[in-house]
């Protein structure tokens, strides 16, 4: 594969949007977003960020919420990517031959999509006996930007998302993350940045679910150092940043620790 260059990556724009989730009610998220949106959204972005499971909030009630591909919350994903002109990515659930799916759509102006299946699914929360488990990787390509899919839990699993062979820029990942692990969540996150020597870009919720379980956001993006390019917790937010490639460029030249990794594949 050949390795992209500063000038083969242009400076990328991301708004996170931390949002407030609505129970087990997509008109009402969706509303939510719109609204939001066309309020706080001032700027012209290339990626909005929603948390997963972000038109119902991270339930299990798979018959109940389960929409088909190309269904409602795909069509406003579509909808949102056009008025925008940017790529809009989120999760949903997501039936396809009788199976459920933790879903992260990655949706571009154009209607064009890829889509990613969370592979860890969280047993603690019952979530491995109502979905089926993705066994595929996914990398993206925006701006020339190579970025690695990944959603919550799988953040706790480093072979997973090791980053061999330079393969990706970014880690992307999105959450429903309770605030009685954000202590691990913050180690997390800080970690996979530094090991894969790539910006992390990790989007929570805020807010109580119908669970009573209470999420308070933390959403940031880290450096490839580690450190802090934005960080927000508690409230709700809608923020855009710029990272610039050259920022990772000179990580990976200055300190060379990948090409000390050992290479495997699974």
């Amino acid at each position: 594969m050949k390795k992209l260059s500063s000038v083969d990556c242009e400076n990328l724009k991301v708004t996170i949007f931390q949002a407030y989730l609505f129970w087990e009610n997509t008109e009402k998220n969706i509303e939510h977003f719109t609204n939001t949106l066309n309020n706080e959204l001032n700027t012209t972005t290339d990626l909005i960020v929603l948390p997963e499971m972000f038109n119902t909030a991270f339930s299990l009630q798979t018959e109940k919420l389960a929409e088909p591909m190309g269904g409602r919350t795909m069509q406003w994903m579509h909808a949102i990517a056009s008025k925008y002109n940017c790529v809009v990515t989120g999760s949903l659930i997501i039936k396809e031959k009788n199976n459920f799916y933790n879903r992260m759509i990655w949706m571009q102006a154009d209607g064009k999509y890829q889509h990613y299946d969370k592979h860890h699914l969280f047993r603690l929360g019952g979530e491995d006996k109502n979905f089926t488990r993705g066994n595929k990787q996914l990398i993206v390509n925006l701006k020339g930007w190579k970025i690695r899919l990944a959603i919550c839990y799988e953040i706790r699993f480093p072979v997973w998302l090791r980053n061999t062979n330079e393969n990706y820029d970014i880690l992307l990942v999105i959450a429903s993350w309770p605030d009685r692990r954000i202590s691990h969540w913050k180690a997390l996150t800080a970690a996979r940045a530094i090991e894969n020597q790539s910006f992390v870009i990790a989007v929570n919720r805020v807010g109580a679910d119908g669970n009573d379980i209470y999420h308070s956001g933390n959403s940031m993006c880290l450096d490839p150092f580690g450190n802090t390019v934005y960080f927000k917790p508690e409230e709700e937010d809608v923020f855009t940043f710029s990272i610039n490639y050259n920022t990772l460029k000179k990580i990976r030249n200055d300190f060379p620790f990948l090409k000390d990794a050992d290479t495997f594949t699974l």
